[in-house]
C-alpha cells in the first residue's frame, strides 16, 4: 500500500491511491486532480494471474505516477515479469483492471500499448534474431516514426543507438550481437517511441559499467520530461540511485509499496525474501593463501586476449574484472574448451588442453537463453543432459537415479518449478539460471567457469549461489568467475584479475581486493592488443564488413550463380548443343514450373514453417483444369476453369494456415493431411490420365521471344517484385519476423496470425501459377503427376540459401535453386549419365550447401 504519511517500514495490506507530491512541468498526460494530487498514468488494480494451477499474481494492485522512477523489486518468480506483461499487453490478466492516462482499457494488447504510450525493454530481448539491426528498429518503430525528424531513415536510426551507447553496425544480424548490445538496441527502441510509461526489466543485468551510467542518464532524463518509468531490478544499490517509489512484490502478491527514502534496505530484503538475511556473501577460507594450486594457466592466448596467466588455489575463487567486452567472457570460453587457444592449462598436476578441458570443466554462459539451455526441453533433461553417464545401467538410463539426482538438485538451490518435468521456458529467469548452474554441478567438473553467474537472479537467490560456488571451492574444485559487477567480485572473490584489452593488467588479493581498486585498473590501463592502432580500425572495418557480406543474404546467391555458371561451363564443353535454342527452351519452361512453386515454399519456409502439399496441389490443380481447359470450350468455360483452380488453390492455403495457427497443428502435419486430401481427391476426379488441354492455351503459354519463354520473363518479374517487398515493405518485415522469433514478434505487435494464414494463402497462389505452367507442359490431367515437386520445392529452396529454420532468404536465390536443380536434370542426358546421378549430385550440393550456408551464418559467441 502506499502510505498516506511517510512510515518507518512499507505496509503491506491495502489498495491503491494517488500520492501528493508538488506540481512540476510535466507532460500534458500527467495529469493532476483538483486538490493537486499527481493522477496515476497506469493503475493496475486487483490483478489476478494464474498458469495452469500456479498462481503468478494473486490481486496485485499498483499505481505508477507521471515524473517517477518506480522500483519494482521480488525475488525470481515472485511475480514482476508477470504484472509488467499484463501492463504491456503481451499477458491478458484472468481478473482485475487496468486504466492508462485515466482510460480503463479491457482488452490491452502489444498494439494498443504502443498506441497508448507504453514501451518496454524485457529482461529478454524481443529482438529478431535474423534481421538486421535496421530491420529491428524498422519493424518496432514503423517508418513513419523513422521519417519524423525529417533526416534520413538511417540517420536517424544511428541517432537512436548512439544515444544509448549502442554501437552496431545498423547491418549486422542481430542474432550475431552480444547480450549487451541487444539489450541496449531494445532500450533504444523503446526511448524513440517517446513513451508516457517506460518499463524497464532488468536493463542493467548484461551491462558495463560506462553503458549502466548512460542508462541511468537517459531514465532520469526521461523521468524529467514526465515519463514514468516502471524499474525492475533485483540490485538495491540501483533503486537508492533511482527510484522515488519502490514497490515489493513476493510469491505473486504486493507486500508493500514506499517512498524510497523511507525504507532500509534491510527492510526491504526482509519484504523479498520473507526472512533476513544475515550475510550476502559467505566468509572466505583464510588459510587458502598457502593451499596447494588447483589451476595454472601461463601464457594463454586466443582470439580476444593475449598471454594470459593466472592460479588458483585450493578453496580460492578467482573473479575476473574488467570492462565488459575486455577478452573476459572469451578466456572463459577457452578455459572451457569451447574456442580454440594455445599456453599451458594445468589441472592439479595434469596438463590439459581441447577436448580434455571440453570434459573436464562446466561452463556456465552469461547468455543463458543462447548458450545455456534448450529452450524446448524440460528442466529435468536441461540439468540432467551433462550427467548422463551418471545414471545409466549399463546401456539403459535409470529414470529413477536421474530424476533423485535433478530434485536434489533443484532443492539445494531452490528452484521455484512445480515438477522437474515442468518446460524451461515456463521459469523466472532467474531459475533458469539455477537449472543452468544444477547441471553444471551434476556433472561433477573438475573446473567450475562461471560468466556473469547471477545476472538477472534476485538477493535471496544470488546469496545462494555464492554459497554453492564458495561450497565447490572449499571441495578442491577451482572456481572461475567472470562479472561486470565489481562489488559482487569484491565480496566473493579470494582472488581476482583485472583485464583490459585482452591483457591482465593487475591481480588483486587481500586488502587490495576492492571495488575501487577493480575499477581503478581497468579505467587506467594503457595496453593496447595485439594489433597496432594504424592498423586496427581499417582491418577491424575491413573485416567487420566481409563479416557481415558473408553472412548475409544474398552470399548463397552469389554462390549459386558461380555454381551454374561453372556447370554451364563444364557441359559446354562436353557437348556444343547444350546451348542449342531447343534446349534453352525447355530448361526454362522446366524452371518456370518449379520456379513459381518454389517461391511458394519459400514464404511458407520464411515464416518458420513449410508445404508439404505443394506438389500435390499442382498436380491436383492440372486435373481440375483438365475437366475445362480442353479443345472446343467456350471461353467463359476456360475462365470458370482457371477461376476454380485459383479458388481451390487459396482455400487449400486457408486451411493449412488455418490448421496451423489455430487447430495448433505443426507445419508438417497439418500440410501432410492436406498432401494426402489433394492425392486423394485427384485420383477419386480421375483415376487415370484423361482430359486433354486446350492447344491454344498450351501454346500460348509456351510463346518465346528467340529462345526465352515469355512465361520465364513472368517469373523473373514476379520474384524481383516478391525480393522488393521482402525488403523493403511492411508485408515482408512481418513475414521474417514471425519466421524469426515469434514471441518476439508478437511483442513488437505484429498479428502473427493473420500473417501466418496470409503466407500460406500466397504458398497456394504462387503454387496455382506453377499449375499453369504444367498443364501446358503435361497437356492431360494426370492424378499421378506433382507429387515430386514438393521434395524438388524443398530442394531449390534450401539451395537458394532460405533457412528451414525461418526468417531469413531470398526469392532470387530460390530461382536461381529451381535453375540449378533442372540445370543437373539436363546435365546428365547432356552428359551421357544414368538418372541416378542426378539424385546424387543433388544431394551432394544439398549437404554442400548446408555446411557452407551454416558456416557463413554461424552466429558467434557473446563477446566475441
Amino acid at each position: 500500500m502506499v502510505p498516506e504519511q511517510a512510515p518507518a517500514a512499507p505496509r503491506t495490506t491495502g489498495g491503491a491511491a494517488t500520492v501528493p507530491g508538488p506540481v512540476t512541468d510535466l507532460r500534458a498526460d500527467g495529469a493532476h486532480d483538483t486538490a493537486g494530487a499527481r493522477v496515476p498514468v497506469l493503475r493496475l488494480t486487483d490483478i489476478h494471474k494464474r498458469f495452469g494451477g500456479v498462481v503468478a499474481l494473486g490481486g496485485v494492485s499498483l499505481d505508477v505516477l507521471p515524473g517517477e522512477v518506480h522500483a519494482l523489486l521480488g525475488e525470481n518468480g515472485a511475480g514482476k515479469s508477470t504484472l509488467m506483461g499484463v501492463a504491456s499487453g503481451t499477458l491478458r490478466p484472468d481478473e482485475g483492471t487496468i486504466v492508462v492516462g485515466g482510460q480503463d482499457v479491457e482488452h490491452l494488447t502489444p498494439v494498443t500499448a504502443g498506441q497508448l504510450g507504453i514501451a518496454i525493454v524485457h529482461q529478454h530481448p524481443a529482438v529478431l534474431p535474423d534481421l538486421t539491426v535496421a530491420e529491428n528498429l524498422r519493424v518496432a518503430l514503423g517508418r513513419a516514426r523513422l521519417r519524423e525528424e525529417g533526416a534520413e531513415p538511417r540517420r536517424t536510426m544511428r541517432a537512436l543507438l548512439d544515444d544509448v551507447g549502442c554501437e552496431a553496425h545498423l547491418d549486422d544480424r542481430v542474432g550475431n550481437l552480444t547480450v549487451a548490445q541487444k539489450h541496449l538496441l531494445e532500450l533504444a527502441k523503446a526511448l524513440a517511441q517517446r513513451p508516457r510509461v517506460l518499463i524497464l526489466d532488468e536493463p542493467t543485468a548484461p551491462l558495463g559499467s560506462d553503458s549502466v551510467d548512460l542508462l541511468f542518464d537517459r531514465v532520469r532524463a526521461a523521468a524529467a520530461t514526465g515519463t514514468a518509468v516502471v524499474y525492475i531490478t533485483h540490485r538495491l544499490a540501483e533503486v537508492r540511485l533511482l527510484a522515488d517509489r519502490v514497490t515489493v512484490l513476493r510469491d505473486g502478491r504486493l507486500r508493500g509499496t514506499a517512498a524510497t527514502v523511507d525504507v532500509s534496505d534491510d527492510e526491504l530484503l526482509a519484504l523479498i525474501v520473507g526472512r533476513t538475511l544475515e550475510s550476502t556473501f559467505p566468509p572466505k577460507r583464510p588459510d587458502a593463501a598457502d593451499a596447494p594450486l588447483v589451476l595454472e594457466v601461463d601464457g594463454l592466448t586466443g582470439e580476444g586476449f593475449t598471454d594470459v596467466s593466472l592460479q588458483v588455489r585450493r578453496g580460492q575463487v578467482l573473479g575476473i574484472a574488467g570492462v565488459v567486452g575486455n577478452g573476459q567472457s572469451e578466456l572463459l570460453r577457452a578455459l572451457a574448451g569451447l574456442a580454440a587457444s594455445h599456453g599451458a592449462v594445468r589441472l592439479g598436476d595434469e596438463a590439459r588442453h581441447g577436448r580434455q578441458l571440453l570434459r573436464d570443466a562446466s561452463y556456465l554462459p552469461a547468455d543463458r537463453h543462447r548458450e545455456g539451455l534448450m529452450m524446448s526441453m524440460s528442466v529435468r533433461e536441461n540439468a540432467a543432459v551433462a550427467a548422463l553417464r551418471r545414471f545409466t545401467r549399463g546401456p539403459f538410463l535409470s529414470r529413477r537415479r536421474e530424476l533423485d539426482a535433478v530434485s536434489g538438485e533443484m532443492r539445494a538451490l531452490a528452484v521455484k518449478a512445480p515438477h522437474p518435468d515442468t518446460p524451461v521456458t515456463s521459469l523466472s529467469g532467474g531459475n533458469q539460471q539455477k537449472v543452468v548452474l544444477a547441471r553444471a554441478l551434476l556433472a561433477e567438473p573438475r573446473l567450475v567457469l562461471a560468466d556473469e553467474p547471477t545476472q538477472g537472479v534476485d538477493v535471496g537467490a544470488r546469496a545462494e549461489i555464492y554459497s554453492i560456488l564458495r561450497r565447490v571451492a572449499d571441495q578442491g574444485v577451482p572456481v572461475v568467475v567472470a562479472s561486470s559487477d565489481a562489488k559482487e567480485l569484491e565480496g566473493l572473490c579470494d582472488v581476482v584479475v583485472v583485464m583490459s584489452r585482452g591483457h591482465v593488467v593487475e591481480r588483486l588479493e587481500g586488502e587490495e581486493l576492492t571495488e575501487e581498486r577493480m575499477v581503478r585498473a581497468a579505467v587506467e590501463s594503457t595496453t593496447h592488443r595485439r594489433t597496432t592502432d594504424v592498423e586496427r580500425p581499417a582491418t577491424a572495418t575491413r573485416t567487420a564488413g566481409i563479416r557481415r557480406a558473408l553472412e548475409g543474404d544474398y552470399a548463397p546467391v552469389v554462390a549459386l550463380a558461380v555454381v551454374i555458371l561453372g556447370l554451364g561451363a563444364f557441359i559446354l564443353s562436353q557437348n556444343d548443343r547444350y546451348l542449342l535454342p531447343f534446349n534453352v527452351t525447355s530448361v526454362l519452361m522446366l524452371v518456370t514450373a518449379l520456379g513459381f512453386i518454389s517461391l511458394g515454399q519459400t514464404v511458407a519456409l520464411l515464416t518458420g514453417g513449410i508445404d508439404l502439399s505443394v506438389g500435390p496441389l499442382a498436380g491436383f490443380l492440372v486435373v481440375v483444369a483438365s475437366f475445362f481447359v480442353n479443345d472446343g470450350a467456350a471461353l467463359p468455360v476456360l475462365l470458370a476453369g482457371f477461376l476454380l483452380m485459383l479458388v481451390a488453390a487459396g482455400a487449400t492455403g486457408a486451411v493449412n494456415g488455418s490448421l496451423v495457427r489455430f487447430a495448433h497443428f505443426t507445419p508438417v502435419a497439418a500440410t501432410l493431411v492436406a498432401y494426402i486430401a489433394l492425392q486423394g481427391l485427384s485420383f477419386t476426379l480421375r483415376a487415370s490420365p484423361g482430359g486433354i488441354i486446350s492447344r491454344q492455351v498450351t501454346d500460348a503459354l509456351l510463346t518465346t521471344v528467340g529462345p526465352i519463354p515469355v512465361v520465364f520473363v513472368v517469373l523473373v518479374a514476379v520474384t524481383l517484385v516478391l525480393e522488393r517487398l521482402l525488403r523493403a515493405s511492411g508485408w515482408g518485415l512481418r513475414l521474417r519476423a514471425v519466421g524469426s522469433h515469434e514471441e518476439a514478434a508478437r511483442r513488437l505487435g505484429v498479428k502473427v496470425n493473420p500473417t501466418v494464414v496470409a503466407a500460406y494463402v500466397l504458398v497456394s497462389v504462387l503454387v496455382f501459377c506453377g499449375a499453369v505452367l504444367l498443364l501446358a507442359q503435361l497437356g492431360i490431367g494426370d492424378p499421378a503427376q506433382g507429387v515430386g515437386y514438393t521434395l524438388t520445392s524443398i530442394t531449390a529452396v534450401v539451395l537458394g540459401g532460405t533457412s528451414l529454420l525461418g526468417g531469413r532468404g531470398t526469392f532470387v536465390g530460390t530461382l536461381l535453386g529451381a535453375f540449378l536443380v533442372v540445370q543437373l536434370l539436363n546435365a546428365t542426358t547432356f552428359l551421357g549419365l544414368d538418372q541416378e546421378w542426378q539424385y546424387l549430385f543433388q544431394g551432394a550440393l544439398i549437404v554442400v550447401a548446408a555446411v557452407v550456408y551454416s558456416r557463413l551464418r554461424g552466429t558467434r559467441a557473446a563477446g566475441v
